[in-house]
């Protein structure tokens, strides 16, 4: 392994069988290897029982601002680069993204050992539809920021995936039934390729109340898009539908009812959105 590049490569989610024959070539090979977590890197190692050959680096959110001027001068030097991350693709979720926009800044080569990808799987799985989808990562942790999040994603029509920790999943999930509308299908996505694997489908009001016992394990979370009819009729028109009808005097939440089983938009982000309006 002699050119010099920027490498990611994508790492098992789960089981290290799913380890590609690639992945061990460079790992092997590689003059440095940039790990979000050396002791996971090692655990892998170990398992995949290849030796890394070179120098190993930790490369994680805390540091990455630090570390990447000295890894762009490796890799400019001659040095053949691997990024690691904990699972999956480095950048998507994780860090890397810093990395790459530096090696792409000072025309550097980047390539990839593709892999393991949670967000493929869980929508392989999910039984939604696949021909069209879009990766939203993590929602805001905050409610309000995370409920304008959802709100912006209401009309959306292709298959959403998310990741969510374990210990917000149930209120993620009641969020979006809130928003999204109780009966939009979803999937709960969990452990994918452990032993435990676990994949939940149904209404997001059904998620949320299987999941407020308490859910363990990685998490992805696919949400369908929304039906063609109703995304016809985005949000910022259909509250001002329900602020003109609650002016000529008819009640918001019967209005908010109305005005949601004919969009299919959800009757509380309806009521909610129109109260703020008129604050």
């Amino acid at each position: 392994m002699t050119s010099a590049a920027l490498v990611l490569a994508a790492t098992p989610i789960g089981d290290a069988r799913d380890a590609s024959p690639r992945l061990l070539e460079e790992l092997a090979g590689a003059d440095v290897v940039a790990a979000e977590d050396t002791r996971r890197l090692r655990r892998l190692t170990d398992r995949l029982g290849v030796t890394v050959g070179g120098q190993v680096l930790s490369y994680h959110e805390h540091n990455e601002a630090s570390r990447t001027p000295e890894l762009v001068d490796r890799i400019a030097g001659g040095a053949r680069v691997v990024m690691v991350t904990d699972a999956g693709m480095p950048s998507v979720s994780d860090p890397g993204f810093r990395l790459v926009s530096a090696c792409v800044e000072a025309d550097l080569p980047v390539t990839c050992v593709p892999g393991p990808s949670a967000v493929l799987m869980s929508l392989a799985v999910s039984g939604l539809p696949v021909d069209r989808f879009c990766f939203e990562g993590f929602l805001p942790r905050r409610p309000g920021e995370r409920t304008r999040a959802l709100q912006a994603l209401v009309a959306e029509p292709r298959t959403m995936v998310f990741f969510e920790a374990p210990h917000r999943l149930a209120s993620t999930l009641t969020a979006m039934a809130d928003v999204l509308g109780a009966d939009r299908p979803g999937a709960v996505c969990r452990e994918l390729t452990k032993t435990y694997e676990e994949v939940r489908r149904g209404g997001l009001a059904e998620l949320a109340g299987w999941a407020a016992d308490g859910v363990r394990g990685e998490i992805t979370v696919v949400v369908a898009g929304a039906d063609p009819a109703a995304s016809a009729v985005g949000v910022e028109e259909a509250v001002g539908q329900v602020l003109a009808r609650v002016a000529d005097g008819e009640r918001l939440k019967t209005v908010c009812r109305d005005v949601a089983s004919r969009t299919g938009l959800s009757a509380k982000m309806l009521y909610d959105t129109a109260v703020g309006h008129r604050e």
